[in-house]
């Protein structure tokens, strides 16, 4: 057995900046100490809290993806919760002015689509304008430090996807922190309290850390890193299995043959992974309530599984078996279709696509990404 991790609200004691500060808290139920405490009541008690924020997802993780959550006052605590989860993304005046130092302790996925790292940069750079600090709570990268998949290219930024970083980017959230300050001049006051005992290549059950769901539709590691590929199902017709039990690690729609796919797929046979025909009826989101036909992944391997890969080969699968496969138009006029900004490019929309070949591009990028961010490792 490993020893256990221990995150950063377990190593307050080497902060040099939350004594005796005015703190406002970004964080979710994932921030809890290795006794499931809540950060926010450890700060309460030990230091001077004055305000929450509220990424996706909400304080308290009750609400759904993309559901917008307004300024309320917490039950358990009385202190304002200001969202970062709104159409600016910025922390309010207001709540800077009373505020010395932001907190942000918040267990990640390791994913670059996900909301939480753009609202640390936000933050970040909200700091930087008013001359505060920011400490980062560091966190293990559930699916290890294992750079993933696709780099950003320019163009394609959005809240989804900001920096030229690997869909699965390979840091923990100090690092990442660390990364994007140093190498996009945010310019912020930067602390990042350290992990004691962790190590690079740990996926998470091997930390000794009892998991708590990072959001509703991600309940397993298994789930985030299959999240790595199936998440570009978001930018299609296709379930990427919200409103069931297995959300990511199932996919499919009403009019999908599985027969078809997996007998497309047998011509790749992704290593570490077997697909299973499966069927589900999603309580909520696409096809809600419809009784879809699919492909459950089973990850048999989790060191060979190229989970962005699979992903890639999968849809591309689909759209040439099903000519009921469509990418969903974009969310707003003049934006690109959602599918480019979860690539991160507009490659897999583009007449004579060959999955191999994006892929030999990617790996060459991703070598020269994984350069590039090794100083700002931490571990």
């Amino acid at each position: 057995m490993n020893p256990q991790v221990l995150c950063g609200i377990n190593n307050l004691h080497l902060s040099h900046t939350l004594k005796g500060a005015r703190l406002g808290l970004i964080t979710n139920p994932t921030g809890v100490d290795s006794r499931l405490r809540p950060t926010i009541d450890i700060l309460s008690e030990g230091y001077h809290l004055a305000c929450l924020m509220s990424p996706e997802h909400g304080v308290r993780g009750d609400a759904q993806a993309g559901e917008k959550v307004d300024r309320y006052t917490d039950e358990e605590t009385g202190l304002p919760v200001y969202s970062l989860y709104d159409q600016s993304h910025r922390i309010p005046s207001e709540a800077m002015d009373a505020i010395d130092v932001v907190v942000f302790d918040i267990q990640d996925v390791g994913a670059r689509y996900y909301t939480y790292l753009y609202t640390l940069a936000y933050a970040m750079e909200d700091c930087a304008r008013a001359g505060k600090t920011l400490t980062v709570l560091d966190r293990p990268n559930p699916i290890s430090c294992k750079p993933r998949g696709a780099v950003l290219q320019p163009g394609f930024a959005s809240f989804v996807g900001r920096f030229p970083i690997a869909a699965g980017y390979g840091m923990t959230i100090g690092e990442y922190a660390r990364y994007i300050n140093g190498c996009y001049g945010i310019g912020c006051r930067l602390e990042v309290v350290p992990m004691t005992d962790w190590n690079p290549a740990f996926y998470y059950e091997q930390t000794g850390l009892l998991w708590v769901a990072p959001s509703p539709n991600l309940p397993t590691v298994d789930s985030c890193l299959c999240y790595i590929g199936t998440c570009l199902f978001e930018g299609t017709n296709i379930s990427e299995g919200r409103g069931t039990t297995k959300p990511f690690e199932i996919i499919g729609a009403p009019w999908l043959n599985a027969q078809k796919v997996m007998h497309e797929m047998e011509r790749h046979r992704p290593r570490g992974l077997l697909l299973r025909e499966a069927y589900f009826r999603p309580a909520f989101s696409k096809h809600a309530g419809l009784l879809c036909q699919g492909l459950q992944l089973y990850i048999t391997s989790r060191e060979d599984f190229e989970p962005f890969e699979a992903g890639v080969l999968l849809l591309d699968a689909i759209r040439h078996t099903h000519r009921e496969f469509e990418f969903l138009p974009p969310s707003k006029e003049g934006d690109p279709p959602f599918i480019d900004l979860l690539l991160g490019s507009d490659a897999i929309r583009q007449s004579g696509f060959c999955p191999q070949k994006f892929f030999c591009r990617q790996r060459a990028e991703l070598e020269e990404y994984n350069r590039s961010i090794e100083s700002f490792r931490l571990y």
